[in-house]
């Protein structure tokens, strides 16, 4: 069985800390993953390439085809790597809007590795009072570790005592251990029209069972 992971980077500069805080966590998540012998893949998706598309689905209620391309691979994912950079203390607007603009149900049972990153370590705990109660609200399963990455985490001056990549390695760790450990049943993919039409072939075709009233 192969380990499906969707990374997704709400950095918005090219390059940035935050895709290279991601890049590290699905490096090592893959290295624990061949450690237990399993198979598996991962694609990772800048959020600034769609920022268009967020904003033209949330407008339009339908995602442009390079973000539905992003959410479907989202919604059928066994885990999610979501890092994003701290801005004003919490996640950034672009994160909040592509979340605002998946299916409510995509990342329901989804087990996610919350990482962030931002100038200083003052907004270090954004990942327990912003991040994880909203990947909570979503009925996503965050793991008990996340990853912050301050600026000078990769630098000389790097915390000695948690070291960047001890705490990547921890949660990687966890994370490949609850992919393995855990028997998830089969998620429901949320764009198959099997699932938002009821069995109906079109929308017509729901909209004929509607009853109508005299």
């Amino acid at each position: 069985m192969t380990r499906k992971i969707a990374v997704v980077s709400a950095g918005l500069s090219d390059p940035s800390s935050t895709r290279m805080l991601a890049d590290r966590l699905v490096q090592a998540v893959f290295t624990e993953l061949d450690a237990r012998g399993e198979e598996r893949e991962a694609r990772v998706f800048e959020l600034r390439d769609v920022a268009h598309d967020i904003t033209d689905s949330l407008l339009s209620g339908f995602a442009p085809q390079p973000l539905a391309e992003v959410n479907d691979y989202v919604a059928n994912a066994d885990a999610l790597i979501a890092v994003s950079p701290i801005f004003s203390t919490s996640y950034s607007g672009l994160f909040k809007s592509w979340l605002d603009a998946l299916d409510r149900d995509a990342l329901d049972g989804t087990l996610v590795l919350l990482g962030a990153t931002a100038g200083t370590a003052r907004h270090s705990l954004a990942i327990d009072y912003a991040m994880r109660p909203l990947f909570t609200y979503l009925h996503a399963e965050p793991i008990s570790t996340g990853v912050f990455a301050a600026s000078s985490d990769w630098g000389a001056e790097a915390d000695q005592v948690a070291p960047l990549q001890k705490r990547i390695d921890r949660a990687a760790g966890e994370l490949a251990a609850r992919l393995v450990g855990s028997a998830r049943p089969e998620k429901t993919d949320p764009y198959d029209p099997e699932t938002y039409l009821g069995g109906a072939s079109s929308f017509a075709d729901l909209l004929n069972d509607v009853p109508v009233r005299g």
